[in-house]
């Protein structure tokens, strides 16, 4: 009975102590990811171009303004040539969600092309228009349905972004359709899981989305625990779908509960190169993608 009771009490301890560390620590150690990766369509021009991915901020009253702060020092550390935000800016509650605060900290984020953003499902629940206004007083370009176009000299790199397919405002078909036929492309999309549906046109090399958290809090041996719709199948990290990469970013902040367990908040640094000469097949392509990791 007393070696019982030893073992329910070091649980206890042990239980005690994931629940602070999920809380206290792994939540504001924020991971830097570089990631490269070959899009077969880019142009040499783009060859070592630098993409900076961030994401579901969720900003609440925890979100203080050294954090965010933090944050946008981390991004600009990477020297990105164009940073790219994959929605969901806010959480739920309009009285928590301070937009003076969002302003200030967007206007700090310097890149050469500039940052473009997309909107998620929780900045519908909360605030679209306010949410929306601070995109435009930061200084962000909103690709809402919409593609904008990079160049340097003669070639071409587009990233398009659709609005939220949760709230079912996603029109892939007007995203397309201003889309030229030539040259790389990559989407934003909050939610991952429609990479089932962008690489099934074949025009995209690379969907970058958030919305899953990574699953927030990973259990070994167990599923994750917090996975939103729509992010079932690219939980976290990258994909091969359909021969179009697709990346998952595990995000800023959380919802439901302020826990991260093995699953720390993460800036993704993104290089992107020029497909070699021998024109690698989809899944060595693929195979060196991960290897870059």
């Amino acid at each position: 009975m007393a070696g019982r009771g030893v073992k329910r009490v070091a649980a206890a301890i042990l239980g005690v102590g994931g629940l602070i560390y999920a809380r206290e620590v792994e939540t504001r150690r924020v991971d830097v990811r570089p990631v490269e990766l070959t899009l077969p369509r880019l142009a040499p021009e783009f060859d070592g171009y630098r993409i900076v991915q961030f994401g579901d901020l969720h900003l609440d009253d925890w979100s203080k303004p050294e954090r965010l702060h933090r944050i946008v020092e981390r991004v600009n550390e990477q020297q990105p040539d164009l940073v790219a935000i994959t929605g969901d800016f806010a959480s739920y509650s309009a009285k928590e969600f301070d937009a003076e605060r969002l302003v200030e900290a967007l206007r700090g984020l310097m890149a050469r092309d500039g940052c473009v953003a997309i909107l998620g499902n929780h900045d519908y629940l909360t605030d679209v228009k306010l949410v929306r206004r601070c995109m435009r007083d930061g200084g962000i370009t909103e690709l809402i349905n919409s593609v904008r176009t990079l160049r340097r000299g003669d070639a071409a790199l587009h990233v398009a972004g659709i609005d939220d397919v949760m709230e079912g405002k996603s029109r892939l078909d007007l995203v397309l359709w201003e889309l030229p036929e030539d040259g790389a492309a990559i989407l934003l999309a909050h939610e991952p899981d429609f990479a089932d549906v962008s690489s099934a046109t074949g025009r995209f090399d690379l969907q970058l989305s958030g919305h899953s958290h990574g699953g927030q809090v990973a259990v070994p041996f167990l599923r994750r625990l917090v996975l939103p719709p729509f992010s079932q199948r690219y939980t976290r990290g990258l994909y091969d779908v359909r021969g179009m990469i697709q990346y998952t970013n595990r995000g800023i902040g959380f919802v439901h509960a302020r826990l991260r367990f093995l699953c720390r908040p993460e800036i993704t640094a993104l290089t992107l190169r020029v497909e070699s000469p021998d024109k690698a097949t989809l899944s060595e392509r693929f195979e060196r993608n991960q290897r870059r990791r």
